[in-house]
């Protein structure tokens, strides 16, 4: 072997310990850096949230956007359109139920005439059973009777689970307890011919809801 050929094993040394050196203080300094806000952006414009999930200790900028109160307020021209909002918008049973008062049983006849969807109708029924109150009794009844008018409901009353089964059956025994609805209830639009009337329309309801 030539004397050129012998390995530096010192010099190696020191070049290895400059390159470990070199590399710490890179980790060092990089450890001092502050995550990307969202105004650091790096040339043109941007169409998508920037860095929105790297700040620690916030939420994303899905989880802080609000919702107003007027996308609350159910507006749909469809079902499809209900089912998106319903989803979306109203995530607990007092909002769903508000809604449900909102479009009455008239409006809603309409969005399902076709078909109510599957697991929809079971979720009003809940929604209605949770919050039903002595004053909305007649607007309520107005509701159930649309519903029972749309397409495949009685496949769909088939279809739900034992809660909501149970949560319908609940529902209408809160009715019956009711008796004759206030005043303050009878404010949207949706006037009862009398008490003998409302307690027909709830006796026809029973038996098409399927409740002993």
């Amino acid at each position: 072997m030539k004397r050129n050929d012998i390995i530096d094993f010192k010099a190696l040394e020191k070049e290895l310990q400059a390159a470990l050196t070199a590399d710490e203080k890179g980790i060092v300094l990089a450890s001092h850096l502050k995550p990307l806000e969202p105004k650091d952006k790096i040339g043109g414009k941007k169409t998508v949230p920037w860095n929105c999930h790297t700040i620690q200790g916030r939420p994303s900028q899905d989880e802080t956007t609000e919702i107003s109160p007027e996308k609350t307020r159910l507006q749909p021209e469809t079902s499809a359109e209900f089912y998106r909002d319903w989803r979306r918008y109203l995530r607990s049973g007092s909002e769903r139920y508000e809604a449900l008062l909102q479009l009455g049983g008239p409006k809603l006849g309409r969005l399902f005439q076709m078909d109510v969807g599957f697991g929809l109708l079971g979720e009003m029924l809940m929604a209605l059973a949770d919050h039903v109150r002595p004053a909305d009794r007649w607007v309520v009844l107005g509701i159930l009777r649309s519903l029972a008018g749309t397409g495949r409901f009685t496949l769909n009353l088939s279809l739900m689970s034992h809660a909501e089964r149970e949560s319908c059956r609940a529902l209408f025994q809160k009715l019956q307890a009711m008796g004759t609805p206030s005043l303050e209830g009878r404010d949207l639009g949706e006037q009862p011919g009398g008490l003998q009337e409302e307690e027909s329309l709830l006796q026809e309801l029973l038996r098409l809801y399927h409740v002993d």
